[in-house]
This record gives structure tokens, sequence and C-alpha cells, in this order.
């Protein structure tokens, strides 16, 4: 099982970065497609979506994977959690993101993935290689994503709403 974990700093409140990573709406940022199949509760728990993203060509997949995915553990403006099931290695997937607000409009992102090739065969001799290759980017893409997120949320007005979960819905 391979796991990888980062950390990074953004110059936003965990409420503004929510508001990002929240949307309910299809998204597609380059080589990522996300479509939510299913929205979930008010808070996100059981939200169902599906992925397309970047895989290396000797995958025989034409450089594409897809994975189901589904979020539980929602703490609106603190954490998540999904897991996953992905192709073309048939895979599951398990991710946590925590939000830990630093103060002064500072949040720390915490991102944890782990992630298992079923096949024992294709574990050995892919499973490492593969998950290293979709992660690769990871830290860079995601903060990048989140700074744009923020600065579009900003510009637009919206840095104190949500289109997500929000912690007074129950």
């Amino acid at each position: 099982m391979q796991d990888h974990r980062y950390s990074f700093e953004v110059e936003a409140t965990p409420e503004e970065i929510w508001g990002v990573f929240w949307t309910r709406r299809n998204v597609e940022h380059g080589d990522v497609k996300i479509e939510i199949l299913h929205p979930g509760d008010a808070h996100g728990n059981g939200l169902v979506r599906r992925t397309w993203f970047r895989v290396p060509r000797y995958l025989l997949s034409g450089g594409r994977a897809r994975s189901w995915e589904w979020l539980t553990e929602v703490k609106p403006f603190e954490s998540w959690r999904y897991d996953a099931v992905g192709k073309p290695l048939w895979s599951e997937a398990s991710g946590w993101t925590r939000l830990e607000d630093l103060g002064g409009g500072r949040t720390r992102i915490h991102f944890r993935e782990t992630y298992h090739v079923l096949n024992p065969i294709l574990r050995w001799l892919l499973e490492k290689r593969v998950h290293r290759a979709i992660s690769k980017d990871n830290d860079t893409l995601i903060k990048a994503a989140v700074e744009r997120g923020v600065a579009a949320r900003r510009k637009r007005g919206a840095a104190g709403s949500t289109d997500g979960p929000r912690p007074d819905s129950a």
C-alpha cells in the first residue's frame, strides 16, 4: 500500500477554503474532471463523485483513469474523508483532508492518501510506480488550484459563502 502525505499553507480562512473544495458543481481543471453523481446530505456526507485523471500511458487506457468516490466523516470547515475505487488498475484509495486554522487569515491544509492495487501481481509490478505518477504534482497543483479558487471567490464577492455543506444546516 502506498501512503502519500503533504501539507501547505494558504492566505485564506478555513471558511474560504471550504467554499473552494465544497462546490456541488461539476468541475474541470486541466486534466482532472469531477462529476457529482449525488450531493450527499446537508453537510456533504455521502457525496458521490466520478473523477477522470491522468495516468501513465503504459497502462493502455489512453493515459486516463477513472475513479468512483464517496465522501464521509465530513466536519464543515474542518475535515473530510473520501474512499474510492479506480481503474485501469482496479485499486482502492482513501484520502483525508484537514483544515488547520492558523489565525490571521491563514490556514494549513493537510492531505493524506493511501493507494492499494487489488491484483497482487500488478500491485508488485506497478503500484508504487503508478501512485508516484498520479501523485507527483499533487502538492503544487492542489495548492495552486486552492489559491486560484480563493482569489476567484473573493473577486466575485463570495468569500463568506459556500456552495456546499454549511455547519448550521442539520
